[in-house]
């Protein structure tokens, strides 16, 4: 066969696809639609890398280039702190500058630094300062907004940010000094389970797109069967007349390229207006990965020749009419229980192949074990339907309807629910990776929010300004407790001994008992007392012999360093070094981790047992409890640390901590789980709209013979719902099968059997989505002009 006369055929079937009237032109459109949202996601889906790696790339460019150790002052250096605060679970970064000559760059985003005690910040950080619900924040960040920041200094258009000129920067209060921004950090290999995670979830969120698209092409086939009819019967052969289905399928796999293309372009400017699992970005970093657009724009229409080609493989198109084997064939099932036992076959062998510590995996194999064993299932799904209705005959009328109907053209039914028995099937095994690996990628943080919420820390020049601030924080709004402290350190006194380089020292912390009794287990406590309390190694912490050898009941200890740093102030000439003699009353006591899981170690001291004004660079350690009733209490305790000292830290307490890596992943996985299921929903409802429009004349012939439109309506409805409630049932005996040989691989256990349910919920919600959508077409079909035809 010569590749003119294909393309002659494939032409006339093109042809026939846009000038084949009313009806040929609604199969077009209805296919170019289902392709075109197909071919959208998939192009989005090879974009999320760049526009991942383009976040990654402007991270990168605004900060401070540190590969330049610059040791002093020079015109182009600035002194920079970095701020990140939280605000009603909205993370706001920030950037404090000082610089320290004429020449200082302007941050990434802006043409000019600010001026002093002035502010630039994103777009939406300016929205939401400007609004009411910003109140409590435009608090915390006083500075004058004079100006925007661009594209160039925000990783997405969402992203809350501010870069402030201020004048309090010091060396003793900075993260460092830096002439220019730009610098590149080594990027970490992802171990072997995060790359197991993406690999599964890359083949389970576009397996169903590829399906939906295969199922889009074969749309209106009943119409286009007559239509090949009438083409035999003006003298086409049947591979003629194959070939020209096949050009038809084509014109609206191209079709759909172009609404496709159209589609992602939409979405592409959209793509800031929106943030999915606080993902979002600009428009300009969503663009598609050359190889894989390419890819994706072959596939499709390829794709759409050899669909076709394949359904008419069982078709005998005749002149008078087309016949579907007079005695239809049971569905075999023994290939489609082949394609299991491959997609087995290659997965079975990696069974603990997949170890923590591994940077790498079996791609190919795991790609193709689970691609063959999803398209198995899927298979299955068409053989399951036909041998379950079959049995199905007695019941009310709308029932009996929709059963016939399934038993004429289950296979119909069964691909227009295909894409959810793969969607749902691959939801279910990665909910089950999900639960298990994250018992591995979220520690403890041996922090204990029930002791503390909120951890404050602030530098103060004297003890009686530390207590001040401690103060005011106790009575900030929302505060219910506090547990604070004055801490600062004691040293050895005396000559330093034979290879040692600096005196040696210990913390000590000054504070009233209920506050000490969260540091050490104290028997008793009243004001006077002294602890010399010990961690005994824990955490890393010295031996409890280089803690007693300067703290210990009857030492005298000093309380500024006797020999200081070079780099530090030096003291006047003769200025005595103040000492302070621990109590010979002082008990030994053990440590007790902390509201923040740390075991500290040193001296405890209440207030009247040393005069604190003698204390060398004090610190307001500050844990606050605060009361749930008061929604913005933690707002309030920012507010209240920030106007103390803007460089003041602030921390929430969380009982457990997940991994940077593995949220990346989990948060990439969610947006397109999300995308995924929106397509699902969308092909669910398209194959409905497709199939009720071939029944048009049908539905008009029942309305007019006296059958209620509400039975046509719980028709439709057992009509989606049979085919979605077998397609469940597989999904969840094949997802929980794949799932455990996929936690197999990596030596997991399955940590719950139930993670179906909410899959199966969101099943059935579609059922109900779509009959709903499909109603008014419906009714719109069942009118009597449907019985009229030429």
């Amino acid at each position: 066969m010569s590749l003119a006369t294909w393309a002659r055929d494939l032409a006339l079937g093109a042809r026939f696809a846009v000038t084949g009237g009313r009806p040929g032109l609604l199969r077009t459109l209805l296919t170019a639609t289902g392709v075109g949202f197909g071919v959208a996601l998939l192009l989005l889906a090879v974009s999320l890398p760049n526009m991942m790696f383009q976040r990654e790339v402007r991270e990168s460019e605004r900060a401070v280039d540190g590969s330049e150790q610059v040791a002093s002052p020079r015109p182009d250096s600035f002194l920079h702190l970095g701020r990140t605060t939280v605000y009603r679970d909205d993370v706001v970064t920030g950037q404090l500058i000082t610089p320290e000559g004429d020449a200082a760059p302007a941050p990434p985003g802006t043409t000019a630094l600010p001026g002093t005690g002035e502010m630039v910040v994103s777009p939406a950080l300016r929205e939401l300062l400007d609004s009411p619900e910003g109140a409590l924040l435009k608090e915390r960040i006083p500075y004058k907004i004079t100006g925007t920041i661009g594209e160039a200094g925000l990783i997405g258009p969402a992203e809350l940010r501010y870069v402030a000129h201020v004048d309090f920067l010091t060396t003793d209060n900075f993260d460092g000094r830096g002439t220019r921004y730009g610098w590149s950090v080594p990027e970490e290999p992802m171990n072997a389970f995060l790359i197991l995670l993406v690999i599964v979830a890359c083949v389970v969120l576009l397996l169903p797109v590829l399906v939906f698209i295969a199922t889009a092409v074969r749309f209106g086939g009943e119409q286009r069967d007559r239509r090949l009819a009438a083409l035999r019967l003006v003298g086409a052969d049947t591979a003629m007349t194959r070939r020209i289905a096949a050009g038809e399928s084509l014109a609206g796999a191209l079709l759909g390229l172009l609404v496709g293309l159209g589609l992602f372009a939409v979405a592409r400017q959209f793509a800031g207006a929106f943030t999915i699992w606080d993902v979002n970005a600009f428009p300009s970093d969503v663009v598609p990965m050359p190889a894989l657009a390419v890819i994706v724009l072959v596939t499709v229409p390829v794709s759409s020749v050899v669909v076709t080609l394949f359904a008419l493989r069982g078709v005998v198109i005749e002149p008078l009419g087309v016949v579907r084997v007079s005695t239809p064939r049971r569905r075999r099932v023994w290939w489609r229980l082949l394609l299991l036992a491959a997609g087995a076959a290659l997965l079975v062998p990696l069974v603990g192949q997949v170890e923590m510590a591994q940077t790498s995996v079996d791609t190919l194999g795991i790609t193709a074990g689970t691609t063959l064993a999803l398209i198995g299932l899927t298979t299955l799904l068409p053989w399951l339907v036909e041998s379950c209705v079959k049995h199905l005959h007695a019941g009310p009328v709308a029932w009996q309807l929709a059963v016939r109907r399934l038993q004429l053209s289950s296979g119909t039914a069964a691909r227009a629910v295909s894409g959810i028995v793969v969607a749902a099937t691959g939801a279910i095994a990665l909910q089950m990776l999900f639960q298990a690996m994250e018992h591995d990628f979220t520690q403890l943080t041996g922090e204990d929010s029930s002791r503390a919420q909120i951890a404050v820390g602030a530098d103060a020049r004297t003890a009686d300004e530390a207590r001040a601030i401690i103060s005011r924080i106790e009575r900030t709004e929302g505060v219910t407790g506090a547990i604070g402290i004055v801490q600062s350190n004691a040293w050895r006194p005396g000559p330093l001994k034979d290879g040692e380089e600096f005196s040696p020292m210990t913390s000590l912390r000054v504070g009233d008992c209920p506050s000490l009794k969260e540091y050490a287990t104290l028997p008793s406590c009243k004001d006077g007392d002294v602890f010399v309390f010990l961690a005994h190694g824990a955490q890393g912490s010295p031996d409890d012999s280089r803690v007693t050898s300067t703290a210990r009941p009857g030492a005298t200890v000093a309380l500024r360093d006797p020999y200081p740093h070079p780099s530090e102030p030096k003291r006047p000439a003769g200025t005595p070094v103040p000492q302070w003699r621990i109590p010979d009353s002082a008990r030994v006591v053990d440590s007790r981790p902390d509201p923040t899981g740390m075991y500290e170690y040193g001296i405890l001291a209440t207030p009247s047992a040393i005069d604190a004004g003698l204390l060398d660079e004090p610190d307001a350690q500050t844990m606050v409890r605060l009361d749930p009733a008061v929604p913005d209490a933690a707002e309030h305790v920012r507010n209240t640390a920030a106007a103390i000292d803007p460089t003041s830290w602030v921390r929430t307490l969380k009982d457990t901590q997940r991994d940077a890596a593995f949220s990346s992943v989990r948060t990439g996985i969610l947006v397109g789980s999300t995308l995924t299921m929106l397509l699902v929903a969308a092909s669910l409802l398209v194959a409905t709209l497709e199939q009720l429009r071939d029944r048009k004349r049908l539905l008009s012939s029942l309305v007019a013979f006296g059958t209620r439109r509400s039975t046509l309506s719980w028709s439709v409805l057992w009509q989606t719902a049979v085919p979605i409630a077998l397609g469940l049932v597989l999904s969840v005996a094949g997802g929980l099968g794949l799932g455990v040989v996929l936690l197999k691989l990596g030596g997991q256990r399955v940590q719950d059997w139930w993670a179906f349910l909410p899959v199966v919920g969101i099943g059935l919600g579609l059922i109900a989505a779509v009959t709903l959508l499909s109603m008014p077409v419906l009714w719109r079909l069942m009118r009597a002009d449907g019985l009229r035809t030429e």
